[in-house]
């Protein structure tokens, strides 16, 4: 076996391997001899028919398959002989000629991935507590969640629900199916386009306005996307909130039996919680923007195309529960592809720096965590033992548990500069 390599870009490489004529004659008649035992030709008892027959009938069928095992075999030990890794399936080109077996392999290869300077980077971890207005900030959530509604004799405001019945108008078409009848609309819960509940406000019951709006551009109805409608309501009745006092069953309904004070601790360790995954978050994005920018590699397309794909896959599967055609699902790779390049970048790197410090997944955080993230459940023991049972969700989470290690190593690495933010500022996802 002969094995030539030629770099056709910086990742992309064209392996072509040559398998001489006497090996193939070699491997043809041992098939063809193995064959002539098998088969049944006219004329001739089982087994007894000449050579020569055999390989005219099958010669060319037995030389295509000894042209696929010879790539099964050799490709591997090509790689091999030539420390090649490569980064995805490649396309291989065969060429079955008189002087033996030839054929090319083209195919992406990991990046050289230095970590010169990886002890030196810096990131500055966010700093915060929960303070008792952030304890009193969730249980107005809470009371709004059980909050009811009375009827008033007033003009509309914000938070008001107002029912109403309305009809739209865009480039002359109603698109509403005539008037729609008793609708509820609250004011500044934003669950209408923008702009339509801003018009609702200052009205009174029996009230008529007509009023223009436009939809956003990335409307889920195409036909509306982008346009102006014009909106005509008419006011059935205006109701203002009424928030629930916070007594005994206001606390019990949240499965605390006691006072105010064990209330507001019980929601001040939740918070807590919540505080500290949030924290650790925003811990690991500081990490993971730094270690982008220390260490630039160029990445495979093969690896890029797969994470796109990966990316894409929530939004299809969501589409085929909505009985959507595929087809006016508007999803540009070029939406996904820079941060399916970043991820893919920082994979890799984050694997690196496993190999090269040895750092191994701990078996104990395994468990541990896997216990956190049952308790939310009804019988946490089912969850645990669900966990175990099966090796692929075993292993999910030991990646999880091994990217996180290796998080608080970069960090026990770092330059570190601690920053105090608040709770909100804390749980802010986008900051």
């Amino acid at each position: 076996m002969q094995v030539s390599v030629e770099k056709t870009s910086e990742l992309s490489r064209k392996m072509t391997v040559s398998v001489p004529e006497e090996v193939v004659q070699e491997k043809m008649a041992a098939r063809l001899k193995s064959l002539a035992r098998e088969v049944k030709i006219d004329g001739f008892r089982p087994g007894k028919a000449p050579q020569h027959v055999i390989k005219k009938m099958y010669g060319d069928r037995v030389r295509g398959e000894i042209a696929g095992d010879l790539v099964e075999t050799t490709y591997f030990e090509a790689l091999k002989e030539q420390d090649l890794r490569p980064a995805g399936y490649p396309h291989i080109q065969s060429s079955d000629e008189s002087d033996g077996f030839k054929y090319t392999a083209e195919f992406e290869v990991y990046p050289e991935i230095s970590l010169e300077g990886i002890d030196q980077i810096e990131v500055v971890r966010p700093v915060a507590t929960v303070q008792d207005v952030d304890v009193d900030g969730m249980i107005e959530k809470l009371r709004a969640q059980k909050k009811s509604w009375a009827t008033v004799e007033r003009a509309s405001q914000e938070p008001d629900r107002v029912t109403i019945s309305f009809s739209g108008v865009s480039e002359g078409e109603n698109f509403t199916d005539g008037k729609v009848e008793n609708y509820s609309v609250e004011i500044g819960a934003k669950q209408m386009i923008p702009g339509f509940e801003e018009n609702l406000v200052g009205l009174s019951v029996g009230e008529k306005k007509t009023f223009e709006v436009s939809f956003p551009e990335e409307y889920g109805n195409e036909k509306l996307a982008g346009k102006v409608a014009e909106f005509e309501v008419e006011v059935i009745s205006v109701e203002e909130p009424v928030l629930p006092e916070i007594d005994d069953a206001f606390i019990k309904a949240y499965g605390i039996d006691g006072s105010v004070d064990a209330f507001r601790e019980d929601i001040k360790s939740n918070l807590e919680n919540e505080l500290e995954q949030a924290l650790r978050n925003k811990l690991k994005n500081a990490v993971m923007n730094a270690l982008a920018e220390k260490i630039q590699i160029s990445v495979p397309n093969t690896l890029v195309d797969q994470e796109v794909e990966s990316m894409m896959k929530p939004y299809i599967e969501t589409a085929k529960r909505q009985k959507m055609k595929l087809e006016d699902l508007k999803l540009p790779r070029d939406a996904f592809e820079e941060q399916a390049k970043r991820r893919v970048a920082l994979g890799l790197i984050l694997s690196e720096i496993i190999h090269e410090n040895g750092i191994k997944v701990d078996d104990n955080k395994v468990r541990s965590t896997i216990e956190d993230m049952a308790k939310s459940y009804e019988r946490p023991k089912d969850v645990v033992e669900w966990y175990y049972s099966d090796e692929n969700r075993l292993n999910d989470v030991r990646q999880m548990v091994l990217e996180n290690q290796t998080i608080d190593w970069l960090v026990a690495q770092a330059k570190v500069t601690d920053e105090t933010i608040s709770f909100s500022d804390a749980m802010n996802k986008q900051g």
